[in-house]
């Protein structure tokens, strides 16, 4: 049974590859390394599914027509998909906060959030274009 069914999440056919490559970067190096290690482990994992990704992509971030800061985002998958990584013990409120800033920021709709923590764990979250504002 695939994960998503790909008729009702936007970009469910992708998040469900991203998150089979997790659980098999997962199952290959466990627990305890930092979170670095797992984010090029991904990178190899999706580029060998011929995905397109782009590691540590700077996004700026406005206010009203102003540049405020910019952040990295860990991994784009495919223009389409922001990849956070974790290697906490586990998520918290305060990391699916800052994936969906993170989404706010772009015109990317969908994020992930994974976490190489003592159990696997991975939050998918979605912010709309109708949210956004002008």
């Amino acid at each position: 049974m695939d994960l998503f069914d790909v008729h009702n999440y936007k970009h469910s056919d992708l998040t469900e590859k991203i998150i089979k490559a997790f659980f098999k970067v997962y199952n290959k190096l466990g627990y305890g390394f930092l979170e670095k290690v797992y984010e090029n482990a991904m990178v190899l994992e999706l580029t060998s599914m011929d995905l397109f990704v782009e590691k540590q992509k700077q996004v700026d971030v406005f206010y009203y027509e102003n540049r405020v800061g910019y952040y990295f985002a860990d991994l784009v998958v495919e223009n389409k998909v922001i990849v956070e990584f974790k290697a906490a013990e586990s998520l918290c409120e305060e990391h699916e906060l800052q994936l969906i800033n993170y989404l706010k920021a772009t015109e990317i709709e969908v994020g992930l959030l994974l976490n190489f923590g003592k159990t696997p764990q991975f939050k998918r979250k979605v912010f709309s274009d109708k949210y956004r504002t002008k």
